[in-house]
């Protein structure tokens, strides 16, 4: 069996390995036009795995009458991904997408999703961690409708993890799984084996991922209502090093925010109503007491409500509100002092009405003047939400689109037989 390499390059350019190594690429296999699955795996410099992730992968899929493709998406890792995906090609239904000006195993998956043309989407790792026999078993829980997402889980009975994991990782996979509780039920949320209708996907640019976490963003943004998981050995890696770091980490904590404001808009804009407030308190009372001493107490004391006033207004404006139309800063700025002076007298309404009518309130004069700046606060965020500052949709962190880069180089492959299309039954 023999393939053909067409590779077209810039005017005054030869195809030699420099230039096959760094420009876009599709290397794809033909394969049965109706496939039970499309399995993306993600690479950087994970040579040494591809081939027994392919014979393993495609042993167990032809072991249950599956018909499948390996997508694999590759952020040009110059190891020689290229060449061996071109020999596996010979052999085994598989496709090559080379990014060179694209990075990042999220948005390697997304690439991986719109090529994708299986009924059935799986993500897993080219590491080996995820194990490729298991492939057909989260396929079994989507074709018999029991879940509209199945996880390749480390922590549902059954699961285990490999020993060689130190308890610093054991720490942050659970830290990283609670933090998520809100989004998800799921107890393994941070695994990247996973699988999904193709037909639940939808449009895949709605998916903006920040950092390498693409399983928790599809969850969220795919409104998979349905989460199950099935149990796995999560084995480390035997080849190559592992991609997560601080930078990552630090990426997971802002892609929370994201998710958490696009599942519970309002609720996360009214918290971040209220952290700007607070920050507002703290500029009151650091500029009262700095000018204090020059102005006075009274004069100090306007100067300082004026200070934090403005200080509110700015930050809501560029960050509570940010996605607000714009309109004249000026007359904003006008109906944003005059809701904070309606929350200030009903505060002060709140606290006199209320101890004038109990002793109770009367003895815990904090605890009620809390009360009052709590009614405050609702009505101040009801006023600048619908009158100070005219919105558009919530706020939701959003990231640039994901961008996909030309595919440059082919590899056209002759008619093999396809494999059974004997599907499990349902």
């Amino acid at each position: 069996m023999t393939g053909s390499l067409s590779i077209f390059l810039p005017d005054g350019d030869s195809p030699n390995t420099d230039s096959l190594n760094t420009l876009a690429a599709t290397i794809t296999s033909t394969a049965s036009a109706n496939l039970d699955v499309s399995v993306v795996v993600p690479t950087f410099r994970e040579v040494e795995n591809l081939t027994t992730l392919t014979e393993q992968l495609f042993a167990a899929l032809h072991e249950r009458s599956l018909t499948g493709e390996l997508i694999v998406v590759d952020d040009n890792s110059c190891d020689g991904t290229i060449e061996l995906c071109q020999r596996l090609a010979e052999t085994y239904p598989i496709r090559l997408v080379v990014r060179t000006e694209e990075r990042g195993l999220a948005t390697a998956v997304i690439r991986g999703f719109s090529e994708a043309s299986g009924t059935y989407v799986v993500v897993m790792d080219a590491d080996l961690s995820h194990p490729p026999t298991a492939v057909p078993t989260l396929l079994e829980t989507l074709q018999t409708n029991q879940a509209d997402f199945v996880i390749g889980s480390r922590y549902v009975k059954g699961g285990t993890i490999d020993e060689s994991w130190s308890i610093f990782r054991r720490i942050n996979s659970r830290v990283a799984g609670f933090l998520a509780t809100g989004l998800t039920s799921a107890k393994d949320p941070m695994a990247g084996f996973f699988a999904i209708r193709r037909s639940q996907l939808g449009d895949v640019t709605r998916l903006n991922p920040c950092g390498y976490k693409i399983g928790l963003e599809t969850i969220v943004r795919c409104e998979c209502k349905s989460v199950a998981e099935v149990p796995i050995h999560f084995e480390d890696r035997q080849f190559g090093e592992s991609k997560l770091n601080l930078k990552e980490q630090w990426l997971y904590v802002r892609h929370l925010l994201r998710l958490y404001a696009f599942r519970y808009p309002e609720a996360c804009r009214f918290m971040t109503f209220g952290a700007v407030g607070l920050s507002g308190m703290i500029v009151d009372l650091v500029t009262f007491s700095s000018l204090t001493p020059s102005l006075g107490l009274s004069a100090a004391r306007a100067a300082a409500i004026w200070v934090a006033m403005t200080w509110n207004f700015e930050l809501n404006r560029r960050v509570t509100f940010k996605t607000s139309a714009k309109s004249s800063i000026a007359a904003a700025y006008v109906r944003f002092c005059t809701a904070c002076l309606t929350g200030a007298a009903l505060s002060w309404g709140t606290f006199v009405g209320l101890t004038s009518l109990s002793e109770s309130f009367r003895n815990q004069p904090v605890a009620t003047a809390v009360v009052g700046t709590f009614a405050a606060a609702i009505v101040n965020y009801v006023l600048c939400r619908s009158w100070v500052f005219v919105t558009g949709k919530p706020q939701q962190l959003e990231a640039a689109p994901v961008a996909v880069t030309p595919d440059i180089l082919t590899l056209d492959k002759e008619e093999r037989p396809a494999q059974p299309p004997t599907r499990i039954a349902a």
